[in-house]
């Protein structure tokens, strides 16, 4: 395991440690360098000038229940990106193929827990970026209910779909660590009688992808619950304005700069956020709250809702487009609007890993805003 898949952003001679004692007392674990934890350097991977973030509060409790800081990992530069590329490390590489593209923007995180170099990891979620990284890395990934856990003292790119969460290899260790973090011990439930929504996107993703998928809802089934397919849209647009307003502006102090330090794909995307005018992004936001509204209608007809965590295996490195049913789609693109409506709803999702020919795949488990007990309880119940 000694191959250098561009994951440690900052690694110190020593961890990081506040206490020895405490629910997770021994456990290691990295954070993704958006997240402020003094006296160490913050530079989310970007040559870039950033706002000052201060001290993140879930950190601090995670040390103050015994768990052992090793560093700080590379994310896809600002986490603006899900190919887990930045100007720094530079491309982020799978630990289960080399070959290929790790997922991100967490993609140290992501790589960090598969390796086994620490027991869990905090990234972060806008779009995608703990469950993509997490799907083609081969581990859980938990994105929580939206703030549920503190964003503060995390380098904003978005507040309005900003969400802090875990990786780990076990489901049973992202309880613990939510234990932690909330105090909220690890609910016990099961699958007999759930009604379960599998999301009819067939065309997004590679046959393989399906079949994994439905694999999936079988055992869903054999575990006793039922499973139908649904329907659901979210308006082409609503997320990437959101996102791109809000990270133009987290961010305009660099931009203003004659040299704003961004890698090239980072400052495009940055300067068509500068340029989305006041009624758009409105617009964008009104668009939310219908598509909220939808999803109420869909928890009322089911109790949980599955999906893809990702439309194929990781891609090789230099590859920017995906063969899917549907032709030939720009990579950003067919992998961000399977999980983006997800962090824009704000709801909690578990990305179950799936393996698939040596590698891995992932399916998202979500539930309703603040069920996110019962979403690990569930996931747990999978074995």
């Amino acid at each position: 395991m000694d191959m250098d898949h561009h994951a440690w952003a900052f690694k110190p001679a020593e961890p990081l440690q506040k206490s020895s004692t405490g629910l997770l007392k021994g456990l290691t674990f990295s954070v993704k360098d958006l997240i402020g934890v003094s006296p160490w350097p913050l530079k989310a991977s970007t040559h870039a000038p950033l706002p000052h973030v201060p001290d993140n509060p879930v950190t601090q409790k995670l040390l103050l229940a015994g768990a052992l800081l090793v560093g700080k990992t590379h994310l896809h530069e600002i986490a603006l990106g899900i190919m887990g590329m930045n100007p720094v490390a530079g491309q982020a590489l799978n630990p289960l193929s080399p070959n290929r593209i790790s997922g991100g923007s967490s993609s140290g995180a992501a790589i960090t827990v598969a390796t086994r170099e620490c027991d869990f990891a905090l990234g972060t979620d806008t779009g995608g970026s703990i469950r993509i990284p997490a799907a083609l890395c081969g581990v859980y990934g938990f994105k929580p209910t939206h703030n549920l856990y503190s964003t503060q003292g995390v380098l904003p790119l978005s507040p309005t779909c900003d969400h802090l969460g875990t990786f780990a290899r076990s489901i049973n260790m992202i309880q613990q660590v939510h234990q932690a973090i909330l105090g909220e011990r690890p609910l016990h439930v099961s699958w007999k009688g759930v009604k379960v929504g599998l999301w009819s996107i067939k065309n997004w993703v590679t046959p393989e992808v399906w079949e994994t998928t439905e694999n999936f809802s079988h055992k869903l089934q054999r575990l006793g619950a039922s499973v139908e397919v649904f329907d659901f849209q979210v308006p082409a647009g609503t997320y990437s304005t959101i996102v791109l307003a809000e990270a133009a502006f987290i961010h305009r102090a660099a931009l203003e700069r004659e040299e704003a330090g961004f890698g090239e794909g980072t400052l495009a995307l940055l300067q068509q956020g500068k340029t989305i005018p006041a009624v758009q992004y409105l617009a964008a936001m009104k668009e939310r709250d219908m598509v909220l509204q939808d999803l109420k209608g869909l928890f009322h007809r089911y109790d949980v809702l599955i999906a893809p965590t990702v439309p194929s295996i990781a891609p090789l490195l230099g590859e920017d487009t995906l063969d899917l049913p549907e032709g030939k789609i720009p990579m950003r693109q067919a992998f961000l609007r399977i999980t983006n409506p997800w962090s824009l709803l704000g709801i909690p999702v578990v990305s179950v890993p799936l393996p698939l020919r040596g590698l891995s795949i992932g399916v998202q488990v979500m539930l309703p805003q603040g069920e996110d007990a019962r979403l690990l309880g569930l996931c747990a119940e999978l074995g």
